[in-house]
């Protein structure tokens, strides 16, 4: 049997890295000793600093794999997030919290459930194959958690992934509040990134309707200090518009302590962003008051009112 290769979505997240490495362990000790954790895309800061506190290498970095590679993906179900031959490997499982976009012509392994994050799903298939959570496993889950909820308080965040993180952090013997926020506050550095590099840390192309479009997060705590590069991250967006045939490219700066976001629209597609919040863009920017995720509160709501 050969290699089994796991992971998750381009402009890899700390959940989708974490993921990749959670569930390769996941597939060592239920009996397939042949995966390979990798990834898509380069490590962010919050990312490397999880990876640094828990002492572990970040995963392989791949672009592509050869035709009939096995693999295990995590963290999307979509393919224009994945590999480009995805339609010429063999997909053997799929674990994942967001919209089915996926299809295949052959039965697969499927776990797919509406909370927080991908890592609550990970921790109830341990407690179901009734595997033991390390003090390692039970931090690298809990962090994966508490970014994707942004420290439970993203409107993603459901009851499971509260009380995953509960009992994880007993696990793990962390403070998750105090971690959480160190993790968080880490993720917010900018300083070493480019522009080019900045907007694609989270940016995922959707398709709102007829438009094209991208959405890019980045968390922060301190709206001021991002929008101080905002002329350089607005001819940075204008090239990628032009590049990709974008109606609409939409960076949204999530303040992680008071809970908001400042976007900036671009496109001539930026005006849904005033019909979806009944906003003014003022100068190519406005402010979502009380908008943290964009899974539940931008892309639902942008493509109502594309």
């Amino acid at each position: 049997m050969g290699k089994t290769y796991i992971f998750g979505h381009k402009n890899p997240d700390t959940d989708s890295i974490i993921s990749s490495l959670v569930m390769t362990e996941f597939e060592k000790r239920t009996g397939n000793a042949e995966v390979v954790a990798c990834r898509l895309g380069m490590v962010n800061k919050e990312t490397e600093y999880i990876l640094n506190y828990v002492g572990i290498e970040a995963p392989e970095l791949i672009e592509d794999l050869e035709d009939g590679e096995e693999v295990i993906i995590v963290d999307t179900a979509n393919p224009g997030e994945l590999i480009p031959n995805l339609e010429n490997v063999k997909i053997k499982k799929i674990v994942d919290h967001h919209q089915v976009l996926l299809n295949t012509s052959y039965p697969v392994f499927y776990r797919a459930e509406p909370v927080g994050c991908t890592e609550t799903i990970m921790y109830k298939l341990y407690k179901e194959h009734n595997l033991q959570i390390d003090k390692k496993i039970a931090t690298l889950m809990l962090s994966a958690i508490i970014s994707d909820t942004l420290l439970l308080k993203s409107p993603t965040c459901t009851e499971d992934d509260i009380n995953a993180v509960k009992e994880l952090s007993k696990i793990a013997e962390i403070n998750y509040e105090t971690y959480g926020m160190d993790m968080l506050k880490a993720g917010t550095d900018l300083s070493s990134f480019t522009i080019e590099q900045i907007l694609a840390l989270d940016a995922k192309a959707i398709s709102l309707k007829d438009k094209k479009s991208i959405i890019a997060q980045v968390n922060t705590a301190s709206i001021p200090e991002v929008m101080k590069m905002k002329s350089d991250l607005e001819a940075g967006m204008n090239k990628i518009i032009n590049e990709n045939g974008l109606d609409l490219f939409m960076l949204l700066i999530t303040d992680i302590i008071n809970s908001n976001t400042q976007t900036i629209a671009l496109g001539n597609s930026a005006n849904i962003v005033e019909k979806a919040y009944n906003v003014k863009l003022q100068d190519n920017t406005a402010l979502l008051e009380g908008v943290v995720s964009r899974k539940k509160q931008v892309v639902p709501i942008m493509t109502e009112n594309a």
